[in-house]
């Protein structure tokens, strides 16, 4: 690529930065949440979400990565009422579990993607369809992403076929500066949200800076038309937040309060290094926390700041140069973040990009290599399972084979860091709810019925 310089300059930050061999970071949130109370005193569009019937089953003789940085040569995994029972060798006893010969095949906690638009921008990609961003105020923290989710989307079961997806955060698009909530969601089929919402899971809040909102609100001839602009708006609306005495209830400010409080999370999206430096200022002068700054291309230029706040970079392995403020982006970029001790997260923001999050990770890994930067395999998995868990507040109940979690669990057809291999069987809470061997497990949207190439995996 280019940037030979900054190269240099990420290798100087971080040379003398510990090896962060299990890719660990702190949970961005380690208590329960609450959404405020209705009118009749329950949780507004609470979750209906019910785990799928499942059997005892046992995956023997694969080689098995639990997502924390562990490896098992000829492992086991038990899976048993929805829940991960143990993740050993071959010494564990199968007695009572259907038994999968997983013999030349690798296991890995399911795929976790941070970063979706799925069923907000669903396919087919009409007018009808974009519901990602309500661009009528640069300020909308009032607006919740599920309200817009469409079950159908054929993009869901393309995400459990093809990449292992089984846990997804959606989030609204980036024109504003404060886009509105974002929602957790199992990948399961489901008439509605409500019955694919993650049991437990906190919010999220989408912000976003740099040329989006500028460009979308500077171009109606208002406020903000600048990055000085951006700061203003922004920092207005987090002291009117804490003004607010909650005596009329107002969505937004409800919204804003529950960050403030620690109860929802800041996914922000920002691509360059002095904004998202700026950003952690700003935080820290409003009271809130930045979980995780999204794309994130210049991350690499202040691991050790990120490292020092706390913040994970949810990343692409290679995209940049599409807009000025991605010019700067290094294919080594989550290799540098690892060198530092940072959080690395894999995303995809699109629809076909989430289907291979596996190999966005092995293209990232390989560029860490040929500078010179090796990252064991067992620790790339975590980018793209536990640390997204960690980052979307969810790590205590998936993205690892822990004993005690749910059982998310994808059986790869090869090894997972390999563009020849696919997920051959796909688990959601112990339910099989893929098999490439089974045509009666492979799932289908309501739309497709009926349509040419019904069922195929695509």
């Amino acid at each position: 690529m280019k940037k030979l310089a900054l190269l240099a300059l990420a290798a100087s930050l971080t040379a003398c930065a510990t090896a962060n061999t299990d890719s660990r970071t702190a949970s961005a949130s380690d208590k329960d949440w609450s959404a405020p109370k209705g009118a009749d005193d329950r949780t507004p569009f609470a979750s209906t979400y019910r785990p799928f019937p499942g059997r005892p089953t046992a995956l023997v003789g694969a080689t098995v990565y639990d997502g924390t940085g562990g490896r098992i040569d000829n492992g086991t995994v038990l899976l048993r009422d929805g829940k991960i029972v143990a993740a050993g060798d071959a010494s564990l006893s199968t007695e009572g579990y259907d038994r999968i010969d997983g013999s030349g095949k690798f296991v890995t906690p399911g795929v976790i993607d941070i970063h979706s638009h799925l069923g907000d921008y669903p396919t087919p990609s009409v007018d009808a369809h974009s519901d990602g961003n309500e661009a009528t105020s640069p300020m909308t923290p009032e607006v919740w992403a599920e309200h817009s989710v469409w079950p159908q989307d054929p993009g869901f079961t393309r995400a459990l076929a093809n990449g292992g997806v089984t846990s997804l955060q959606i989030l609204p698009g980036s024109a504003n500066l404060t886009g509105g909530r974002s929602v957790t969601l199992k990948n399961v089929p489901a008439r509605t949200v409500q019955g694919m919402k993650f049991p437990g899971a906190p919010y999220g809040m989408k912000m976003a800076c740099g040329e989006n909102p500028k460009r979308v609100y500077g171009g109606k001839g208002r406020m903000p038309s600048t990055r000085m602009g951006n700061f203003a708006v922004n920092r207005q609306m987090w002291l009117d937040a804490k003004a607010y005495d909650g005596k009329k209830r107002d969505l937004g400010k409800e919204t804003l309060k529950g960050v403030l409080a620690g109860d929802i999370l800041v996914h922000n999206h920002c691509y360059r290094a002095d904004e998202m430096a700026l950003v952690m200022d700003m935080a820290k002068e409003m009271g809130y926390k930045v979980t995780a700054f999204h794309h994130a291309v210049e991350a690499y230029k202040i691991g050790d700041l990120l490292r020092e706040n706390g913040v994970c970079s949810a990343i692409w392995a290679d995209w940049y140069g599409f807009k000025m403020e991605a010019y700067d982006g290094i294919l080594e970029n989550a290799a540098f973040l690892r060198q530092a001790d940072a959080c690395v997260i894999i995303h995809s923001d699109d629809a076909n990009g989430i289907q291979r999050l596996n190999q966005e990770a092995a293209k990232a890994q390989a560029a860490g290599r040929r500078a010179g930067i090796d990252i064991p395999d067992a620790e790339v998995i975590g980018w793209f399972t536990l640390n997204a868990a960690r980052a979307m507040g969810i790590d205590g109940m998936t993205g690892s084979l822990e004993p005690g979690k749910m059982a998310d669990v994808v059986l790869w057809n090869g090894d997972p860091l390999s563009v020849y291999s696919r997920p051959e069987k796909v688990w959601v809470d112990g339910a099989l709810m893929f098999d490439t061997m089974d045509r009666k497990r492979r799932p289908v949207s309501d739309f497709e019925l009926g349509q040419p190439g019904e069922g195929d995996v695509k």
